[in-house]
């Protein structure tokens, strides 16, 4: 013992550079984690984010979170006499001299201490090759590590900051990377192999488990030795970088900024994190034939604002790196709840007001508008309740003719939706939700509408809840969600039995996009609001899938999931009544047999529009074909064609064409006076009226 204490002091004696060495929490600090997490709400690890990438090092182990395994077997084949020393094994550095002597190639007799101390100081890492000088350098440094930390803390930093394989710096990076799973839980034979790594970090597999197996004091054909073969064959392929253990939230770490060691805590909940990705893969598994690949969920609290789960993408699939909640598509029916929360609030509409679902084409600067129902039939006269429960197009079109599409497109702007064009760019394709708009946005503006029409900033860090403000008048804001519960309403379009329908009071709404590239179902209870998008990333139109058979199944699982205790539904606000089973905003009710629609509707003529130009089919008999004219709030009023009276104006009515132009006027019902007028033109065989 006195001659490797002397033999250490002169060294540093002649290197007259003995200095000091850090302790353990110096050392910890200049070498942090290339990786970041995020954690759930309860402090749960969600996530590991790499972050820096010149190196792969885990997050700081306690010795005692290390396998027992894997610190006996560094200690025995690395440095067996450990605890002995004081740094320098004198008697592995003779043993190793008289081998070099003798022309035998043998590994340096470098102690664990003395291989801490080249981690720490890259350049006394090869003082071996470097000369007496260099080596005697390594010695002195062991020695101050040896006076600075216990035996203990040495193997600590020791396991913490070696290199196992390619890039890993430590047992938790090389457990992580090789074996998925914690430095704790390290079986022997995995322990062996880390061990086996020690000396020849880049070894074959074959080479690895060979040395694996002199470990072990097994012989080749013995059992643990297969094993070790085929473990080290599974984990260590050669020219290929093996991966790590996947995480839970990987599109939310994207948005994040991450240091190396960061631990930031955000509001999901894990276990419901992982039951929504479930839940997605398990509906689009069953979608595979239809040609859909995508979807994301996103579930928020309605009080906070919290986001509580939060899937981007399904796994495995070829772009699964878009973060499916932020991507823009196209938004379909989801936005028709604002329309008529902006009709009713402004009194335009009630919830009874009926609307004519008949064929409509407006005349806008870019030529004929003519929407289509989804089923392409129409209902004819329907109250706004059945309108928008059973999500028909063409009175959503007429609803956007009384509210102005400026209006309608300032609501959505205010309820926080990325609107990229002016309110002229969509036109009245506003009301079928031309726009592309984003999970995030969409599900947070639902959730508006389930805190009684006021918006706020929904968040994925823990904090004070956002400010809130008014977007919609409460008493709208009412109506439009008990529609949106309406399951009888629902059943026009889409029966009594279907994935809308929760065993608890619950608000949703379906949309499909054009071609069937996007579905959606995005709606709410008192507590959660859940939004679900499914489609493909590409933008390849799905075969067959709709709202209802896309998303829809996955948020009704989300939402039951979430209310294990269904809640009430929720009270009326103050300025809202019932008449007749249907609720109003006070002053809006209509009395005895009257409409609210009649009294504030201006009327005037859908179909045909001004300058419609109409074709007949030369294969069909001219007396065969038929021309739908249409008005809106026409219930008092009459068509006049060309000067001929042709009967009331309350529904469709069928016109045989003739080719020629012609004036159509909407008359009072005493034809006393125009209500409105359009020209239009029809084309093709067959005599001309006389004007």
């Amino acid at each position: 013992m006195r001659l490797r204490t002397w033999t250490a002091a002169g060294a540093c004696a002649v290197l007259t550079a003995c200095g000091t060495a850090p302790d353990l929490a110096q050392i910890q600090r200049q070498h942090p984690p290339s990786s970041a997490w995020l954690l759930d709400r309860h402090g749960a690890v969600m996530q590991e984010v790499r972050v820096d990438f010149h190196r792969r090092q885990g997050e700081w182990q306690a010795l005692a979170a290390i396998s027992p395994a894997l610190q006996q077997a560094v200690v025995k084949f690395e440095d067996k006499r450990f605890a002995d020393h004081s740094g320098v094994d004198l008697r592995a550095l003779a043993h190793a001299l008289w081998q070099n002597l003798k022309g035998e190639k043998r590994r340096g007799a470098s102690t664990l201490t003395m291989q801490l101390a080249g981690f720490l100081q890259p350049g006394l890492a090869s003082g071996a090759r470097k000369g007496v000088v260099g080596k005697l350098r390594q010695m002195a440094a062991a020695w101050r590590l040896e006076r600075r930390l216990s035996k203990p803390q040495i193997l600590e930093a020791y396991l913490n900051l070696a290199p196992f394989r390619g890039e890993a710096r430590g047992a938790a990076a090389a457990s992580a990377m090789l074996f998925g799973k914690g430095a704790s839980a390290l079986t022997r034979d995995e322990a062996l192999l880390l061990a086996a790594l020690l000396p020849a970090p880049r070894a074959l597999p074959a080479q690895l488990a060979a040395r694996a197996c002199r470990y072990a004091g097994q012989p080749a054909d013995s059992a643990e030795c297969v094993r070790l073969r085929r473990l080290a064959q599974q984990v260590v392929q050669p020219g290929q970088a093996t991966g790590a253990q996947a995480g839970a939230a990987p599109h939310l770490a994207l948005r994040l900024e991450l240091v190396p060691g960061a631990r930031i805590r955000t509001t999901l909940d894990l276990d419901l994190q992982r039951y929504a990705a479930a839940a997605l893969e398990s509906q689009l598994s069953q979608l595979t034939d239809q040609e859909v690949e995508d979807g994301a969920v996103l579930v928020l609290d309605n009080a906070s604002g919290e986001t509580l789960a939060y899937v981007g993408s399904r796994r495995g699939v070829p772009l699964q790196q878009i973060d499916g909640v932020r991507a823009q598509r196209q938004a379909g029916s989801t936005l028709k709840p604002f329309l008529y929360a902006l009709a009713i609030e402004r009194q335009i509409l009630t919830a009874a007001s009926p609307l004519d679902d008949s064929p409509v084409a407006i005349t806008t600067p870019a030529g004929q508008y003519v929407p289509q129902n989804y089923d392409r039939q129409f209902r004819g006269r329907v109250s706004v309740r059945t309108a928008l429960a059973g999500s028909l197009n063409v009175p959503a079109v007429r609803s956007l003719l009384l509210t102005g599409i400026e209006p309608f497109h300032q609501r959505l702007l205010q309820l926080g939706l990325p609107l990229a064009q002016e309110a002229d760019f969509y036109g009245y394709a506003l009301a079928l939700g031309a726009p592309e708009v984003d999970l995030w946005s969409l599900t947070n503006a639902y959730r508006a509408l389930a805190n009684g029409g006021r918006v706020s900033a929904a968040r994925l860090l823990p904090g004070p809840d956002a400010a809130s403000r008014p977007a919609i008048e409460p008493a709208a804001a009412f109506i439009v969600a008990d529609i949106l519960a309406d399951r009888t309403a629902r059943s026009v379009t889409f029966g009594f039995e279907n994935p809308l329908a929760t065993p608890f009071w619950s608000a949703v709404k379906t949309g499909t996009s054009k071609d069937m590239r996007d579905n959606w179902c995005i709606g709410f209870s008192q507590r959660f609001t859940v939004g679900v998008w499914v489609g493909n990333f590409d933008g390849q139109p799905m075969r067959g899938v709709s709202g209802v058979t896309g998303a829809a199944p996955v948020w009704l699982e989300l939402m039951q999931a979430l209310h294990a205790t269904p809640g009430a539904p929720p009270a009326a606000p103050p300025g809202v009544m019932r008449r007749q089973g249907e609720w109003f905003i006070a002053g809006t009710a209509p009395s005895g047999k009257q409409t609210a629609v009649s009294a504030v509707i201006e009327a005037r003529i859908e179909y045909p529009g001004a300058g419609t130009i109409l074709a007949l089919d030369p294969d069909m008999p001219p007396s065969m074909q038929r021309v739908f004219l249409a008005a809106t709030g026409a219930a008092d009023a009459a068509w006049v064609l060309d000067g001929e009276h042709l009967g009331k104006a309350d529904g469709a009515l069928a016109w045989v064409p003739v080719a020629g132009r012609h004036t159509l006027q909407l008359v009072g019902d005493a034809g006393d006076r125009v209500l409105d007028s359009v020209q239009f033109q029809v084309r093709g065989p067959g005599p001309a009226p006389t004007h």
